[in-house]
């Protein structure tokens, strides 16, 4: 444990010195200006229709896309110049390493998620919603889409620790976000493909109109279900793997 919290230190020091922060305010920055555009008029579902289009890209494009760049760049300077070598003739263990960069990269997606639940508020009183903030469906929607991200960055952090290449990790992961809004019209498949889940925990079916399409039709426990079982399989899989890695 007391490895664990070196290695936490140390990664959250280095985070705050870099521009890597600077990542998470662009999303929501971005889902800001899509909401001022969304024509949304003052109703008793106004904040209900105001989160579809401004989580569609949040949660579609950014957080998978976050998660992968989260990953590399936590690896990129322990693969540059014998970094591993160094990091672990110190007083650490692997499975401290390991599981420090995961709890950067997961605690970088939380504040990106705080940052675009504030930025859907900020929408809404601007546009003199006065409709009372149906919180139970919001904080739902962040909490579900950050826990569908966990799979994900487990699954990336797997990769970049496999891979020294910076822009190889990166490269793969936007390759397997571009079908996503293929993937979620699946019932059969969405659930299941990593990079979807974000967007059908984030994103209520009635956000969109109606009651959803595809995937979105699938209870909201179940999908939980799902991201739950992918998370223990993705994060014991790269757990395992760098506990075994040569360096």
């Amino acid at each position: 444990m007391g490895s664990f919290f070196k290695v936490l230190s140390s990664e959250r020091l280095k985070m705050s010195r870099s521009f890597i922060m600077l990542f998470i305010f662009i999303s929501p920055v971005i889902s800001v200006l899509v909401g001022l555009m969304s024509k949304i008029g003052d109703s008793e579902y106004s904040w209900l229709m105001l989160l579809g289009p401004m989580g569609m890209l949040h949660a579609v494009l950014f957080l998978p896309i976050m998660s992968g760049i989260f990953a590399a760049f936590i690896c990129r300077y322990e693969h540059s110049g014998g970094g591993w070598k160094q990091l672990l003739v110190l007083p650490v263990t692997r499975t401290g390493v390991f599981f420090a960069k995961y709890t950067v990269i997961i605690i970088m997606l939380a504040l990106m998620q705080v940052l675009f639940l504030g930025a859907v508020i900020l929408v809404g009183t601007i546009k003199g919603f006065s409709a009372p903030v149906e919180w139970d469906i919001m904080l739902r929607s962040v909490f579900g889409g950050w826990v569908a991200c966990l799979p994900l960055a487990a699954l990336q952090l797997a990769v970049s620790l496999m891979w020294s290449s910076f822009a190889a990790p990166l490269a793969m992961n936007v390759m397997f976000t571009i079908p996503n809004i293929l993937v979620v019209n699946s019932a059969t498949y969405g659930p299941y493909y990593p990079w979807a889940q974000p967007f059908l925990a984030t994103i209520p079916g009635k956000a969109l109109g109606g009651g959803g399409f595809g995937a979105m039709n699938l209870p909201f426990e179940n999908l939980m279900i799902t991201v739950l079982g992918s998370f223990v399989v993705f994060l014991v899989f790269g757990w395992t793997y760098f506990k075994r890695k040569e360096i």
